[in-house]
């Protein structure tokens, strides 16, 4: 509408100035202009000095969310299309490309933008309001860019249903953009044939950025006894019985993803050795304990413990529980794969939570690997909020 500009408070704006994606309602002294939430604004220093332009939403906390630190750039179509090729061509180096996460929002310089890659299927995520305006240019860019390495995308459906958006004085929306299509999918993923269910299933339908932590979990599950703890729709579960597991025991608390994870599973013909629960891992691995059952691997993706640092301290005990009653489990000499997706649960908390577990119940740990997100999701350093994933895989060994 306009050419508002967004004058920064003296000393304002430090996260932005070492390359964060975001400057913070208290960070500015003024905008100025007529304009509409959602426009593009130059950004100025408290002296005047420009910084660059970005989304401006008054309603939201991320008041600016940059789009270029080059403030005689023009944010339109061209510029769009620049970053969305710079995206694919990305994933076209780093990750097999059949099911992938193709933009990651600020981490690729689109902030507030995801957008998943199901077989032939996208799903879509729009979390900002200044983003929301090219949602439908970029979806049209990613369809032709990858109609010209031969792909052909025959449905794009939208999952901005997240709460985030009503922070952005947004509604929560999902449907579909474009044609309708059978939303339950079929992908390829490891070896491993999953049914992602795009209309109803978590997130996106999918959870990408383990796909190759759950590749390095196979090689460790050949003839073991397995359990696999917050399965989701069985992925690590499901990677172990394709790797030759003498048998795996996957649960969950969710009745609708035990459900879908047997379903994956009778469509990898692994019904006969990967068997699935419906039960809280809380209550279920001090019952396992009691019982004496041990097992060669035992294998932890809980959901986020904590998605604010107010509840990191409950969060802790949490991550510290089921770590201390998984290794309990795990045979002398067996192993333990365990992780946290918070953000908030940093590398360091996150290594000294499973340390303290570890000294509780007196086994030694060994670290196997240390590993993050899938490259699909890649970690920009001036955004702390991209790197979330922290993933180990121990040997546990009794004390000797």
């Amino acid at each position: 509408m306009g050419n508002p500009i967004v004058i920064l408070k003296k000393g304002g704006g430090r996260a932005m100035k070492a390359g964060g994606p975001w400057i913070y309602d208290n960070e500015i002294e003024s905008i100025m202009g007529t304009f509409e939430d959602g426009d593009m604004a130059l950004i100025r220093d408290f002296d005047g000095y420009p910084l660059g332009r970005g989304f401006v939403n008054r309603r939201s906390k991320l008041t600016v969310r940059m789009m270029t630190r080059n403030p005689e750039q023009e944010v339109d179509g061209a510029f769009i299309r620049r970053r969305v090729k710079d995206a694919w061509e990305y994933r076209k180096k780093v990750v097999d490309t059949e099911s992938c996460r193709v933009i990651f929002g600020e981490a690729d310089f689109l902030p507030g933008f995801v957008a998943d890659k199901y077989s032939d299927v996208l799903v879509v995520q729009s979390l900002a309001l200044g983003i929301d305006r090219f949602k439908e240019e970029i979806v049209s860019c990613l369809k032709e860019l990858m109609a010209e390495d031969g792909i052909r995308i025959r449905g794009v459906y939208e999952r901005s249903d997240a709460k985030v958006r009503e922070q952005e004085g947004m509604e929560r929306h999902k449907g579909f953009i474009g044609e309708p299509f059978d939303t339950k999918v079929e992908i390829l993923e490891n070896g491993v044939r999953y049914l992602v269910d795009v209309e109803e299933g978590q997130k996106t339908g999918f959870f990408l950025d383990q796909k190759y932590n759950r590749l390095a979990v196979q090689k460790l599950c050949r003839g073991a006894e397995v359990l696999d703890c917050f399965t989701h729709t069985g992925s690590f579960a499901l990677n172990a019985g394709i790797a030759g597991a003498a048998h795996v025991t996957g649960v969950d608390a969710s009745q609708l993803g035990v459900d879908q994870a047997r379903e994956n599973a009778a469509l990898n013909h692994l019904e006969d050795r990967v068997e699935f629960l419906c039960a809280d891992v809380f209550d279920l691995l001090p019952q396992l304990e009691r019982e004496g059952k041990k097992f060669d691997v035992v294998i932890l993706d809980p959901p986020a413990f904590t998605k604010s640092r107010s509840s990191i301290k409950n969060a802790v005990k949490g991550y510290r529980e089921i770590n201390l009653r998984a290794m309990k489990l795990v045979k002398d000499g067996g192993y333990l794969a365990t992780c946290s997706c918070s953000h908030f649960m940093d590398y360091e908390l996150f290594t000294k939570t499973i340390g303290q577990a570890a000294a509780n119940v007196h086994k030694r740990l060994r670290q196997v690997e240390f590993r993050t997100q899938a490259p699909d999701h890649p970690i920009l350093w001036s955004a702390e909020d991209s790197y979330y994933l922290k993933f180990y895989i121990f040997q546990v060994c009794d004390e000797k």
